[in-house]
């Protein structure tokens, strides 16, 4: 019997720091911060982890999840064509907005820092960001065979529980509004992480500005 099952495996893979990253600006590619240290590559293993314990729950939720959202797996050796094809509309939506295209496998990770995103302690989407959250939900409502985790960061400032609490929330109203833009609840998951894997230094009011981020990571799903 074939059976569902997310594209993403819990190999070392996930650790690799071969990710493609493009400049949000000019559309280049360039080296991303995983090729010189840990970074993208241990967000990757942080949500697999996580995908991975919640999925231990439920052997059904996957398939509860494709039919309640209305849509199908991707079927056979096309999931690569699948993700360049939608990681290129991504990378043409986003350029000069501010966000980040990074390219892990057969993922797809959009970063969004805090300075473009939220203000300060805040979970108020800023005014001047519904319009770059609308080019995303444009192509994730064209491309809906993947899941779409939304994961909230923030820097080492403030409490463990304040700062868990914030990434939550602004994990939340990123996923909100997504919904309102017809993406469907049955496709996402929302997540915080709080001050968790930072990929810059803490120590530095630039690095902070760099940790405090909404990160939408999207994973197909394959019929095996």
């Amino acid at each position: 019997m074939n059976k569902l099952i997310l594209a993403m495996g819990l190999s070392t893979s996930l650790m690799m720091t071969g990710c493609t990253t493009f400049d949000a600006y000019t559309g280049e590619e360039k080296a991303s911060n995983t090729s010189k240290g840990a970074g993208i590559g241990a967000s990757a293993a942080l949500l697999a982890s996580y995908i991975a314990n919640k999925d231990k729950s439920s052997s059904e939720r996957k398939k509860r999840m494709l039919r309640d959202a209305g849509i199908g797996a991707i079927v056979g050796g096309g999931v690569g064509y699948y993700m360049d094809t939608q990681e290129a509309k991504l990378r043409k939506q986003l350029r000069s907005s501010g966000v980040s295209v990074e390219r892990d496998g057969d993922n797809i990770n959009l970063i969004m820092p805090g300075n473009i995103t939220f203000s300060t302690n805040s979970n108020d989407i800023k005014a001047d960001f519904y319009n770059v959250l609308d080019s995303v939900a444009l192509v994730l409502e064209e491309f809906d065979k993947t899941i779409v985790v939304v994961a909230g960061y923030t820097d080492s400032k403030g409490s463990d529980s304040y700062n868990q609490s914030l990434s939550e929330k602004r994990a939340h109203s990123v996923a909100s509004y997504l919904q309102t833009r017809k993406i469907s609840s049955a496709r996402l998951e929302v997540i915080g992480f709080g001050e968790k894997n930072p990929i810059a230094d803490n120590a530095t009011e630039a690095g902070r500005a760099t940790n405090r981020r909404v990160e939408i990571s999207l994973i197909p799903i394959t019929q095996n």
